[in-house]
């Protein structure tokens, strides 16, 4: 019997492409996840990480809870997860009825250049559950990925989906790029978000919507 080939982020990428809500927004962490996600599916409702490994989900938390009505999809690293564990054991406690988290597991610290994680063969999915995800699983092609996503619209409840993929250490080309400064502000203005105002001197101020 000949095994199936794991898929590739790109192949996840584009059946997530398919699968998600039209108005979900998705964070996406440093490194080709955002480079690739922002090459196949650009658009204002998309939040890029750059330069800041494990906070992709800590944002991810607290979008979710200020914006109820709207699916929010993270896609994070195993090693940004493992940074800030932290973070997906105060999902379980939160419990936000909205998100959804896609974990690319890939066994190592790719956007840093491929070191291996600690412990390659921790069962992400079954830490998912016992820091109170419920559901949570681990997909290993596409097809599931596309069950898991369909699952995800029928009911309420954090999801948790390990993808396995192998290390995809070669830099993913974004279409353009990236300026964190505009990433900010175009997702501020695709989720109606005030936009903050730096002062010189004293308090900056948040913008009228008005």
């Amino acid at each position: 019997m000949v095994n199936a080939k794991i898929p590739s982020r790109r192949d996840y990428f584009k059946e997530l492409a398919k699968g998600m809500p039209a108005d979900a927004l998705v964070v996406t962490c440093l490194g080709n996840s955002s480079y690739l996600w922002a090459a196949i599916n650009d658009r204002p409702e998309n939040f890029y990480f750059e330069d800041a490994m494990g906070l992709a989900l800590p944002f991810a938390l607290g979008l979710a809870s200020a914006q109820p009505d709207r699916r929010v999809i993270v896609v994070e690293g195993d090693g940004g997860l493992l940074m800030h564990m932290g973070a997906l054991a105060t999902v379980g406690a939160v419990a936000p009825d909205n998100l959804t988290i896609i974990l690319m597991q890939n066994g190592v610290h790719a956007a840093s250049g491929g070191q291996p994680l600690t412990n390659q063969g921790l069962d992400l999915a079954a830490v998912a559950q016992s820091l109170g995800l419920a559901r949570a699983k681990t997909v290993t092609s596409t097809r599931e990925l596309k069950i898991a996503l369909t699952e995800m619209l029928d009911r309420k409840g954090p999801e948790f989906i390990a993808a396995k993929l192998e290390p995809d250490l070669q830099v993913v080309q974004p279409p353009y790029p990236f300026n964190p400064v505009v990433t900010k502000t175009r997702f501020s203005r695709a989720i109606d978000a005030p936009h903050y105002i730096p002062a010189i001197f004293g308090v900056g101020r948040m913008e009228s919507l008005d």
